[in-house]
């Protein structure tokens, strides 16, 4: 308990001297984990137990590591948009406003979700070295599914996140969150990998 309570403590302290520093190595820091329990996940439910299993691709978890470096600062200034866009207290009651909680949710998913996701894929394509036509067809075949699941999952878990979260720890539970949700893309941006990989090697 006094360990958490310390970490905690020098958490915050950081972030408050250093805020883009802190949300980028936290946010990149816990992209690269999700990303290593994607590639563990999927080595140990391959079907076929006769065939190869790649071992840990580090250069892979690098890519989501640097997008997650990229993004967390970004996604910590949207945060603080939302915090003064929107404020959940009343100035009168001091009453949670599920009206501005709401405004908050929509926000963030009809807005950062959709521009997130695109420069997810983008900045993942270019950091593999693909050529435009690839990347495009990975906007093609992955935007809308991921969107689409985006939805099913994240509005719930931002609605705890901006009801009961500190603004400075936002991003963290974002990103613990994020483990699985980055476990999800990972995977699909695999398997869309191995497809683009199959396709030029039959050219």
């Amino acid at each position: 308990m006094a360990t958490t309570i310390t970490l905690a403590r020098t958490y915050q302290y950081f972030f408050h001297t250093h805020p883009n520093y802190t949300l980028a190595l936290t946010g990149g820091t816990l992209n690269a984990f999700g990303d290593i329990v994607a590639q563990f996940t999927q080595n140990a439910v391959r079907p076929n137990h006769h065939q190869h299993r790649p071992g840990w691709d580090s250069a892979r978890t690098l890519r989501f590591f640097c997008f997650g470096v990229g993004i967390s600062p970004i996604l910590g200034r949207w945060n603080l948009f939302l915090e003064r866009k929107f404020p959940l207290r009343r100035r009168r009651t001091h009453n949670v406003s599920f009206k501005a909680l709401s405004k908050r949710v929509a926000a963030d998913q009809f807005i950062m979700a959709p521009l997130g996701l695109a420069i997810f894929i983008g900045s993942i394509g270019v950091m593999e070295g693909r050529t435009k036509n690839q990347i495009r067809d990975k906007y093609t075949d992955m935007y809308t599914t991921a969107l689409l699941t985006n939805w099913k999952i994240w509005p719930l878990a931002q609605l705890i996140n901006f009801r009961f979260m500190p603004l400075p720890y936002r991003i963290p539970f974002q990103s613990a969150c994020g483990v699985f949700w980055t476990l999800y893309l990972s995977i699909l941006n695999a398997k869309e990998d191995e497809k683009q990989d199959r396709e030029a090697a039959m050219r």
